[in-house]
């Protein structure tokens, strides 16, 4: 005998009856769906209040929220908020707004030294900031989604994140008031591994290129970067898009994260679109016109192209790493990956191919080769860490001749 439970529909509103949407399936029959489209921002975000903990997708100004983001900027009620988020926007848009109307108690990041308004707050005591490697910060989303409480892994073995003690929250007078807790560790395969716990927020705000009123997403580019870990991990899930689309025009296999996951969905009313670091090609006549310091920056970074080799896969860190993928021997392929969601990472793009959706790692405008891939953050790091990368090249402050790597937090 089955047991069939029958939900109701929120309201009659949102019923809506299309004749042939799904004609794969029921060809000329008329199917009714229960709609999620919410008509503005301000209507979607009714439920938020304050002490919640908000999931909020894009890297840098790449994908980000913009509008769910404003409307919650407007509600100064809304207060006390845990942002779990990889950046925090700019000193004046994204997430960086709700920094400057101090409606956020608690940061949950890793790529955060950009916005100087995040650093003074949390030097000066006034924000809580649990620093995270940015994989783990993927996972630990990403098992949260998938129900998975907690899960072992090799980063931040032998270092503070292990050890607790980083400091989340200082007082007036620089005094460390809140630390991080230690970790659990496990031996496997005799190796240490310490475990983190997954991550589900009470919201998970997020932004993606097309959308059906059934809630399935398209991302365009690296814009899938972390919102799509982020959707499938937030009790609530609001997403908005630049474009929805009517019910069957997505096809099954475009279709990047499935409806099941998402609660709202509504058409950003604008979008700025921003670049936080727009980057061009130079020519060999601009490159000889540079500063002698970008000159010098440019020699290193010539040099460790040539440790390339022919079918390489290899990651490049953020600063002068990133400009190898302009001094690639053309005679050779080489795939480089970018842990926001890029494999087959091209140069700097021309004034004409830059997209604000497409940015590497350090934030930078870049291109995609033919046969390059885009993918979300827990995706990439995956990658990394499943040792199917050949290479990395790593910035940092010094780095001396046995190779220690001298870097800051």
């Amino acid at each position: 005998m089955l047991a069939i439970k029958k939900q109701a529909l929120a309201s009659a509103s949102r019923v809506l009856f299309r004749t042939g949407v799904l004609s794969g399936l029921a060809t000329g029959a008329a199917r009714a769906y229960h709609s999620k489209l919410y008509k503005s921002s301000d209507e979607a975000i009714e439920g938020v209040k304050s002490g919640n903990t908000l999931l909020i997708g894009g890297f840098g100004l790449c994908g980000i929220p913009e509008n769910l983001l404003k409307a919650i900027a407007r509600r100064k009620d809304i207060q006390q908020l845990t942002a779990v988020s990889n950046n925090a926007g700019t000193a004046d848009y994204g997430l960086g707004t709700l920094l400057q109307s101090r409606q956020i108690k608690r940061m949950v990041s890793s790529y955060v030294g950009e916005n100087k308004e995040f650093s003074r707050q949390y030097l000066g005591g006034e924000l809580e900031v649990e620093l995270l490697p940015q994989g783990t910060i993927a996972e630990r989303v990403r098992s949260g989604g998938a129900g998975i409480p907690a899960f072992y892994t090799l980063t931040g073995v032998g270092t503070q994140v292990e050890t607790g003690g980083i400091p989340i929250k200082y007082n007036k007078e620089g005094e460390v008031v809140i630390a991080s807790e230690p970790r659990e560790t496990k031996v496997f395969n005799g190796r240490k591994y310490l475990m983190e716990e997954g991550i589900v927020g009470d919201f998970a705000l997020v932004k993606a290129w097309k959308g059906d009123e059934l809630g399935n997403l398209v991302f365009k580019y690296a814009a899938s970067n972390f919102n799509a870990p982020m959707a499938t991990a937030g009790k609530i899930t609001i997403a908005e898009v630049e474009e929805i689309v009517p019910v069957g025009e997505l096809k099954p296999n475009e279709i990047h994260i499935s409806g099941i996951h998402v609660h709202r969905i509504l058409k950003g009313e604008t979008y700025e679109k921003r670049i936080e670091k727009l980057t061009l090609r130079r020519s060999a006549e601009e490159e000889s016109e540079l500063p002698e310091a970008m000159k010098q920056r440019i020699h290193i970074i010539k040099r460790a192209a040539r440790e390339f080799q022919d079918g390489m896969y290899v990651n490049l860190g953020i600063g002068m790493p990133v400009l190898a993928s302009n001094y690639i021997d053309p005679s050779i392929t080489v795939h480089l990956q970018s842990e926001n969601g890029i494999l087959g990472m091209g140069p700097f793009p021309t004034a004409e191919e830059v997209d604000a959706d497409l940015v590497n790692a350090g934030k930078e405008s870049v291109t995609v080769l033919p046969g390059g891939t885009c993918f979300s953050s827990d995706v990439s790091f995956g990658m990394i860490r499943g040792n199917r990368l050949d290479m990395t090249i790593l910035g940092g402050m010094q780095v001396s001749s046995r190779g220690d790597l001298s870097n800051w937090m």
